[in-house]
């Protein structure tokens, strides 16, 4: 089993190229289920998420051809209708397959949603909406099954804010004749892009980027080539590495627009920036002040997603912070590791409250789930001495070459294989 091996101490400087968005590639590649065509994807993230939803897309009939970060996906003889096992459990992004399966073929098969450990993350929002769209739906020994003879248009209003029901609502409502109005949506930048993508394919949607939409299903779809935006949360990652050593990195490609409540914490810390040609040019070496009081918050609030990796850099700094988890109640197991290198955490039910030092040390770790990972690694940069983080798989799962871009950057990082 490989491992990832860090010595400290080295503040980063140069720059890094930020991939693309993990988090909107995997329900496009959803919605292309939805067509009977070809559907090209470029800058489409080489990462293990997206690979394991190419095998599931090959278990259900697409043939698939990647050209670097190209990836072209042929869904003309979709036949299948259930998700493998080993992959479902593997990634919870799987279960955003049962919207345009359901559009497709009439039934889905889909295991239990998998993917990192960081709380229950119940999938109740996205059956609601379901049903009320004349979609049978069961669990059985871990499965869940749905099927419909004909997805019936509807009126409905989330309960609270769902990323995935509401990728899964648009994804049904693209594939059924009539108008389906969805009140309450999450705005995030990955359900605005899933709705261009849409709109570019062929399907009516009104509302794309507010919390309101309105979808007229049922359009002919067409051959579509997309460009996956850059990645908000590997960006926000590789500005908080700069952090974390006091360096200076340059991010390209970065979307600065959707950065806004991470660059305002940057700022508060003590952190500089500017933007010069599409470039993101970073300063971390004032960083030295605490933050409060933050709450994560669905976008554009602060994201749950670099809620550990903070973490760590506010390990690194004197003085006091709270750090209270709105979204996901089991996020806080970056902790126990983080205490062993030495930071000062206590943990009071929804809130860390972190003590900052700037004593660091090197110890023997184990990445339990993919942001709580990447933290880790910005951890052992800052630390003295070496750092190993066992299950890097965890990783790889959202970040491309995430090693090799530390490295450049002057990291003394290594994979030990």
């Amino acid at each position: 089993m490989d491992r990832i091996r860090v010595e400290g101490g080295r503040a980063l400087c140069g720059s890094v190229y930020i991939q693309g968005s993990k988090n909107a590639a995997l329900p496009v590649m959803a919605a292309a289920v939805l067509h009977r065509g070809i559907t090209v994807l470029k800058n489409c993230p080489c990462i293990t998420d997206v690979s394991d939803m190419e095998r599931i897309l090959e278990s259900l009939g697409a043939r698939t051809m990647r050209r670097g970060h190209v990836l072209t996906l042929d869904c003309r003889d979709i036949h299948g209708f259930c998700v493998p096992l080993e992959y479902g459990r593997r990634m919870r992004s799987s279960v955003i397959l049962m919207g345009s399966l359901l559009g497709r073929r009439g039934k889905v098969t889909v295991p239990y949603p998998g993917g990192c450990t960081i709380g229950r993350r119940p999938v109740d929002l996205h059956l609601k909406i379901f049903k009320k769209m004349g979609i049978y739906v069961e669990e059985r020994r871990g499965m869940l099954h749905a099927s419909c003879r004909e997805i019936q248009p509807t009126e409905h209003r989330f309960p609270f804010c769902s990323v995935g029901a509401t990728e899964n609502a648009i994804l049904a409502a693209a594939a059924c004749k009539g108008r389906t109005v969805l009140k309450n949506c999450a705005v995030e930048p990955e359900v605005k892009n899933l709705c261009l993508f849409l709109k570019k394919m062929g399907v009516k949607i009104q509302g794309t980027g507010t919390d309101c939409l309105v979808i007229e299903g049922g359009s002919q779809l067409k051959d579509t080539e997309f460009t996956i935006p850059s990645d908000r949360i590997a960006a926000g990652t590789y500005l908080f590495a700069g952090a974390i050593t006091r360096g200076r990195v340059t991010l390209h490609r970065a979307p600065v627009e959707e950065l806004t409540s991470i660059l305002q914490v940057y700022e508060k810390m003590g952190g500089q920036y500017y933007r010069n040609s599409g470039k993101l040019v970073t300063d971390s070496r004032r960083i030295r002040y605490p933050v409060p009081y933050l709450e994560t918050e669905a976008y554009p609030g602060f994201p749950t997603d670099m809620q550990s990796v903070l973490m760590s850099v506010l390990a690194t700094v004197k003085g006091d912070s709270v750090i209270r988890e709105q979204i996901f109640e089991e996020r806080f197991k970056i902790v126990s590791p983080l205490n062993r290198m030495g930071a000062r955490i206590l943990v009071d039910g929804r809130d860390a409250l972190i003590h900052g030092t700037s004593a660091l040390k090197g110890q023997h770790v184990f990445a339990e789930e993919l942001r709580g990972g990447a933290a880790l690694v910005l951890a052992g940069l800052a630390a003295d001495g070496v750092t190993v983080i066992e299950n890097p798989h965890f990783i790889r799962r959202g970040y491309e070459n995430f090693c090799e871009n530390l490295a450049a950057l002057g990291g003394k990082i290594t994979v030990d294989r």
